[in-house]
């Protein structure tokens, strides 16, 4: 099976969580280009990425980057998106205009159109209506694929049996999967049943916003946002033996830590979406697809794993939650 590493955008525009600076736009530029040269085949973004009065934003550069890119590899690479199912994005037409609105901004370079979030937490018609939107989208002649993002298993099969009256199949979905992702059973879930039915699974956030990259035994230096380097700082201690863990492994292989990280996503069949703002980042980050994990590098890293009792916060928006309160009813 071919390894697949996807450029994940969140941070490309996003003020809040990682102090994004339109000076920086040039390095976000060669990120992209680099990333293209060394066989990434997927960029994700979002119409929501961009806090305040830059949301789009992300979508923006890459349609911008996209105006400067040869045909062949344009051709070679899959741009997906996620269209954010606000609650006054309702009906069989509320995602018309969001749909159009980015397909603009990506510059006509559009390949899945992905839900963002289910809604069965509090209105499940609604995502079916905009589902239904989807597919009347492609009916008319637009030419993308359906994706689902942060969804549990019990839901994720009634779409697809949804979307199967509509003669259409989900081509991804995309789930929080990492080390230290929470409720890693229900993702293994959620795995399975992509693979029973031969959909792509995008593993997001697979280094945990950073902080499996942090070095056990050094001194991380800040970082600008207030809000990593308070994650960073919750985060440090209990991740500790984790962190020792893909370290010794990385030191062994002469490695990043970023590097066994990802392919214990790539071991497993997923397409980690690794969010990256430099060259350099890319440069390290592509030196995955030259070597795998071994089985018992795997299980060590699976067994710290388990130890590790905290894990990252739930996406609020995930349905895997809800499926479990309502397991517990049943």
């Amino acid at each position: 099976m071919k390894k697949r590493i996807g450029l994940g955008t969140w941070s490309w525009g996003n003020k809040l969580f990682w102090n994004y600076q339109s000076t920086n736009d040039d390095d976000l530029c060669e990120t992209y280009n680099e990333a293209l040269r060394r066989g990434f085949d997927l960029i994700d973004t979002a119409d929501s990425y961009g806090t305040g009065n830059l949301q789009g934003r992300s979508e923006l550069l890459i349609g911008k980057f996209l105006l400067n890119t040869p045909l062949a590899k344009k051709k070679r690479i899959q741009v997906a998106t996620k269209l954010a199912p606000y609650p006054w994005r309702i009906g069989n037409r509320g995602f018309n205009k969001p749909f159009l609105k980015s397909l603009e901004r990506l510059n006509n370079k559009l390949d899945i159109v992905q839900l963002h979030w289910t809604t069965a937490k509090y209105n499940p018609w609604q995502e079916l209506g905009l589902l239904n939107n989807l597919c009347d989208l492609k009916d008319q002649g637009f030419d993308f694929q359906i994706g689902l993002s942060n969804i549990g298993p019990k839901r994720l099969t009634k779409l697809i049996n949804f979307l199967a009256k509509r003669d259409q199949s989900i081509k991804s979905v995309q789930i929080q999967f990492s080390l230290l992702a929470p409720d890693l059973q229900k993702q293994y879930q959620v795995k399975k049943i992509c693979e029973e039915n031969n959909i792509d699974f995008f593993a997001y956030s697979p280094l945990s916003f950073g902080i499996l990259c942090i070095d056990p035994d050094k001194e991380e230096k800040k970082e600008k946002s207030f809000l990593r380097n308070a994650l960073f700082e919750n985060y440090k201690k209990p991740t500790y033996e984790l962190r020792r863990c893909l370290k010794r492994i990385a030191h062994q292989r002469s490695v990043s830590q970023a590097q066994v990280a990802i392919n214990w996503c790539c071991y497993q069949g997923a397409i980690p979406l690794v969010g990256m703002r430099k060259k350099s980042q890319v440069i390290d980050v592509s030196n995955v697809f030259k070597w795998n994990l071994n089985k018992s590098e795997f299980k060590e890293l699976q067994e710290f794993s388990k130890k590790c009792l905290k894990k990252m916060p739930k996406n609020p928006f995930s349905s895997i939650r809800s499926e479990e309160h309502t397991s517990e009813l049943q």
